[in-house]
């Protein structure tokens, strides 16, 4: 099921995330996440997100896809302003791996169903999957090498394998735009760079975005086509961006 945005982003030369000197604050604090920040990042690039504790990196990305509301400036995804009610539509042509990703031991849903809850925002309530989506699931568990752990319940996996089936629910939709916030963070080496290859590999070939939030640079700087650098919630360095 195609949104209204999904027509008007093959159409046109819309960045997919445009952020214009915005400030965010949290309730409460007595200075700002993010602080004059802009960027323009069009479709089909690979951006690395980087920078110490407490940068603004997850701030940023919250930001982007309007969890956040800007106290000043305007951010917009796929050319609609975070603040208007249509901003659900843009955010169904994107999938997000947050930072806190782990399930409790008690998780019964097994790693199959987490994978397939992907499509969700796109079905109707208990409609089935299509044949093509359950490819999708099989094809993609394949690709992150997971597909021996899909009948297990999440609760029973290791925090990388957990990590790998979020990954997998994120990629099984076929996002336009793809957000990892420190997606290596349970991942051992060897895994690090699996997931970056697979990530830069389907952004190549459906032409999507993709964001990757890491302070760990060395799995993303051989995929990244640019870089974004923050520090104490403002960006200090921009490579391989427009304006950067």
């Amino acid at each position: 099921m195609k949104t209204s945005v999904d027509l008007e982003l093959v159409s046109a030369e819309t960045p997919v995330v445009r952020v214009e000197d915005v400030w965010v604050a949290y309730s409460g604090s007595d200075r700002p996440a993010i602080a004059g920040v802009s960027l323009s990042i069009p479709v089909g690039v690979v951006v690395l997100v980087t920078g110490p504790n407490g940068a603004g990196k997850t701030t940023l990305v919250d930001t982007c896809l309007g969890l956040l509301k800007p106290l000043r400036g305007r951010a917009f995804l796929f050319g609609i302003d975070t603040r208007s009610r249509r901003i659900h539509e843009a955010r169904k042509l994107c999938s997000y791996v947050p930072q806190n990703f782990m399930r409790p031991p008690y998780e019964s849903y097994t790693a199959r169903r987490v994978v397939e809850l992907g499509f969700a925002p796109s079905k109707a309530p208990f409609e089935p999957l299509s044949e093509s989506e359950e490819e999708r699931v099989e094809e993609v568990a394949e690709l992150l090498g997971i597909e021996d752990l899909l009948d297990r319940p999440m609760g029973t996996l290791s925090g990388g394998q957990q990590q790998k089936v979020l990954i997998a629910r994120a990629l099984a939709r076929e996002p336009r735009a793809l957000f990892l916030d420190e997606p290596f963070s349970s991942l051992d080496r060897e895994s690090r760079k699996l997931v970056a290859e697979v990530v830069e590999e389907y952004a190549r070939e459906e032409k999507a975005m993709a964001v990757i939030v890491s302070h760990d640079v060395n799995p993303v700087i051989g995929v990244a086509d640019a870089i974004v650098r923050m520090e104490e919630g403002r960006v200090v360095e921009v490579e391989g961006l427009p304006g950067g």
